[in-house]
Parts: C-alpha cells; structure tokens; sequence
C-alpha cells in the first residue's frame, strides 16, 4: 500500500517542487551557458527498477566530455574539469534539481537507492543476487546510503546499504532520509569522491 502513497508523493512534491524552483532551473541554465561552451542538461544512462536502463539528468558541471578526460567517473578535489558554476552548484547539491523531471516520468523517487552507472562499479549481469534487491524498488534523488557517507563509501557498502533500505523501506524511514538529506545539503558534506570506491567484489556468503 505504501508504495502506491509514494508514487503519490513523488508526482505532487516533484512538481511543486518544480513550479516553485523555476526562477533557480533559469537562472543556473543561464549562468551554465555563459560560463561553459555545451548543453545545460548533462543526460547519462543509470540502472533503474528491475535493473532497467534509464538516463538520469542532471545540470552539467562539468566541461562537454569531461569522462574521457582525466580521472573518468570521478570527481577529484579541485577537480579542473568542474567550471566555477558547476563546482557551486555541486556544493549545494543544485546540479540534481533537473532529476525532478525523472521522478515525474516515473523513473525515479525522491527517495530510494542511487541509480548506479550501466557500466560502474560493474554491469548488471555481474551483481549477485542478494545485491540485485536493490533494483526491486525505484532509484531515488536521495537515499538510506546517500546520508550515511554517500561518495566516501565503497561500493559493496553503499550495495549493503540499499539493500536494508529496501527490505525496511517505510513511510517514517523516508521521512527521517529526507531531513537528514536536508542536514546533509546545508553541511555540503561528501558531494566528491577524493578516491577509488571500488574494491574486489567478496561473495555475500563471505560476510
């Protein structure tokens, strides 16, 4: 039943969202397009529910192919492919605000496990079972693993994690991820991976 409330939820607060944060979508296009050469919206493709290909949206931060260069998917301190828009609004977390349009299209939640790349950590034929739970749920904006650590946690952790969020998903554990997110937003905190989050996958039946 639940899960009916949320979708709910995800369209009225999506959409308010969106009508009342119109004048910053402008105003950040804007600023995008004086600063950096290239489109405003950067489009990637993620894994969403059941393990479906979807492509997230973001406002770009980055320089027009800044994956090929440099340290690929991660972002490193003062990373020189990140503009000085981008790396403001990176630090506020305004870069995910064209996600909003996702939620809408019925993609993604607000709140749910990240939408991992098709590609990174590994692809989807490599995920064991226990971690393809994680894919039973819509991907969110925001999640159980995005207040606990978010990109300083390695990637078999953040697996674990989205796993118990899915299996304890609830009305008040959403509710208590939101404000936490809220915390999380104001303190500017774990908005870039410094390092390499990916280690040798272990077995489930090993931990």
């Amino acid at each position: 039943m639940y899960f009916y409330v949320k979708r709910f939820l995800d369209i009225f607060f999506s959409t308010l969202a969106f009508l009342i944060l119109s004048p910053i979508f402008l105003l950040v296009a804007v600023a995008i397009k004086v600063e950096s050469p290239g489109p405003v919206l950067f489009w990637q493709e993620r894994l969403g529910k059941n393990g479906k290909v979807f492509k997230i949206c973001k406002f770009r931060s980055m320089v027009v192919g800044a994956e090929k260069m440099g340290s690929g998917v991660y972002s490193e301190k003062h990373d020189p492919r990140v503009f000085k828009v981008g790396r403001l609004i990176r630090m506020l977390s305004i870069d995910e605000l064209p996600q909003l349009f996702c939620i809408i299209r019925g993609d993604m939640s607000i709140i749910g496990p990240r939408p991992p790349l098709t590609y990174h950590p590994w692809t989807i034929d490599k995920y064991t079972d226990q971690q393809r739970e994680m894919f039973a749920v819509l991907p969110g904006v925001t999640g159980w693993t995005q207040v606990h650590g978010r990109k300083t946690v390695e990637w078999n952790t953040r697996i674990e994690m989205n796993v118990w969020y899915v299996k304890h998903i609830s009305f008040w554990l959403d509710m208590k991820i939101f404000f936490m997110t809220i915390v999380k937003i104001f303190k500017t905190s774990d908005n870039v991976n410094y390092e390499e989050t990916v280690v040798e996958k272990k077995d489930s039946a090993e931990k």
